[in-house]
């Protein structure tokens, strides 16, 4: 066990069931307490018992009460129980609708929240300033970009556009979408300052990757009279840690404290999340050990988090180390950390073991099945992973992402499963709707490029939608070192050398391919070229953490 574990536990979830055991205090408040507890801690078993509390004493069908069941149902992941207690409230009543749709939208049910925002407008009701920001936040999570600027043009023709929740979930939504520029110009569509766009608008170019305009907005907001809180903090420190700007974190760090706010478990997340995006897995553990010494205590973030620092060097040891210690905190069960052990479990290679836990996990996030299919493709259960890929289909069919095809395309070109790659791919923008990425195309070329078809590898990069990256260049490359096929060899190492001008890597790879079919001239050129460029040859690393009993 690592010397800087400290357990700490809290079950708020715990303490509602050992109420309703015992004697349940029966006014309104208490009700409302014990169903938040449950919330917080998602368990579903307490939740229950309060239900069936309110039923005997025939109070759950009140719509006070009923729309608290119906949000503590779909954060335990009970969507379907939360439609059902939903549809038996009173038609006329608006806030049910308010109630579900913000659930849907606060707890990842955004494909749920956008069907049931067209219901409301099927049975006439019109949308209000209540319904309009979670709508918009389930567009953005989605990327449904067009419908949401269809609702931008209801929420002018119903003059919600200088409401500050709705104006936020416009800037949100456009900068998920990718379209920064017109999540600024929402946020500049208000004369007033406040926090709320603020933060909106510094998360938005935060996401964007534009961190440098994000830390202007703020200091111009600040000279504006508007101070910022520890979200607009953590916002910052969470772009920059990404950026692996160490210096712009600590003066952060101290610019936070100077101006009153203490940093708080969220702050040092960011930086370790930061620090592990960045393959500094050792940083990442050093900082949390810190994060322990300080005083706080992490939250299951904190330990999804740190997980994928154990796979990147792939430290099985420290990897258990730190389950044992969810374990022991109280968030082990949490979604998200079993979907991060899965994970690490499986990017470490001991694929029985993720898949122990993927099996014993009663509800599954995209992530969890995709973690799981990932771990199949790439230790070589290919044929696992494309079961895997159908059960899905058959379980939880609106799971399936991009990063899904994703996994599935690398199973068929590890497997040589050439038509089921193909039909997938086809099946993906069909069926799904998924646009391709330049992820799914580099798997395509090399799918084909390992089976030998490397022409048709090609003609599929000349009608590509989206300009072919390193990637898919390289994967046509390999192929062709692979099958002697000088002629495209020859096209891909030019695109290469264009993305990669100061890599030597392609070429050397063609003056290899020309000495292999005898054209010794050829290679001859090529390594002087380089030479005379004198461009580096980057030498391939890996790391791996042992340890000797």
């Amino acid at each position: 066990m690592l010397p800087w574990f400290k357990a700490t536990t809290s079950s708020p979830a715990r303490h509602a069931t050992h109420i309703v055991s015992r004697s349940l205090e029966t006014s309104s408040e208490a009700y409302f307490r014990y169903l938040e507890n449950c919330s917080k801690g998602r368990s579903l078993i307490s939740g229950r018992a309060v239900h069936a509390h309110l039923i005997i004493n025939g109070l759950a069908r009140l719509t006070h009460f009923a729309s608290k069941l119906v949000a503590m149902y779909v954060e335990c992941g009970e969507a379907a129980v939360a439609r059902k207690l939903f549809d038996q409230i009173p038609h006329r009543n608006y806030r049910r609708w308010i109630v579900l749709l913000g659930a849907y939208a606060k707890f990842g049910f955004y494909r749920e929240a956008l069907f049931l925002f067209r219901e409301m407008q099927r049975e006439g009701l019109r949308p209000n300033n209540y319904v309009l920001p979670s709508f918009l936040k389930a567009c953005g999570h989605l990327r449904e970009c067009w419908l949401g600027k269809e609702v931008h043009g209801l929420v002018l023709r119903c003059s919600f556009e200088f409401d500050v929740f709705v104006n936020s979930a416009l800037i949100d939504m456009y900068s998920k979408c990718g379209l920064v520029e017109k999540a600024r110009r929402a946020f500049d569509s208000m004369p007033e300052m406040d926090l709320v766009r603020l933060n909106a608008m510094v998360s938005g170019y935060v996401q964007g990757g534009l961190v440098k305009e994000a830390l202007a907005l703020v200091e111009n907001m600040q000279l504006a009279g508007v101070k910022p809180n520890v979200v607009t903090w953590n916002t910052l420190i969470a772009g920059f840690s990404k950026e692996g700007d160490d210096l712009m974190v600590d003066e952060l760090w101290k610019l936070m404290r100077y101006d009153g706010v203490e940093p708080d478990v969220v702050s040092w997340t960011c930086i370790i999340s930061g620090f592990v995006q960045n393959f500094r897995s050792k940083e990442g553990f050093a900082t949390f050990k810190e994060m322990l010494d300080s005083g706080y205590s992490p939250s299951s973030n904190t330990i999804s988090g740190l997980l994928p620092a154990c796979a990147n060097v792939a430290n099985m040891r420290r990897g258990r180390e730190i389950h044992g210690y969810a374990l022991v905190i109280g968030v082990g069960e949490d979604i998200y950390v079993k979907s991060a052990l899965v994970d690490m479990y499986a990017k470490c290679g001991l694929i029985s073991e993720a898949l122990t836990l993927f099996q014993n996990m009663t509800k599954k996030t995209s992530v969890t099945w995709n973690s799981m299919i990932f771990g199949y493709a790439n230790h070589g259960y290919c044929k696992e992973a494309i079961e895997l890929l159908q059960r899905m289909e058959k379980e939880e069919k609106d799971k399936l992402d991009h990063l899904t095809f994703t996994a599935a395309l690398t199973a068929c070109s590890h497997g040589g499963m050439i038509e089921l790659g193909k039909h997938l791919f086809k099946s993906m923008q069909q069926k799904y709707r998924i646009t391709p990425r330049l992820e799914h195309c580099a798997c395509m070329v090399d799918l084909l490029g390992r089976a030998g078809r490397v022409k048709e590898a090609y003609d599929f990069i000349r009608t590509m939608p989206i300009e072919p990256d390193f990637f898919v260049w390289g994967a046509l490359l390999g192929a062709c070192q692979q099958y002697g096929e000088i002629d495209l060899a020859e096209v891909a190492a030019k695109h290469l050398s264009v993305l990669e001008p100061r890599s030597a890597g392609s070429s050397l790879l063609l003056s290899t391919l020309y000495a292999g079919a005898g054209s010794w001239g050829n290679a001859v050129k090529v390594r002087k070229s380089l030479t005379n460029s004198k461009l580096k040859r980057f030498p391939g690393r890996s790391w791996i953490e042992t340890c000797i009993s």
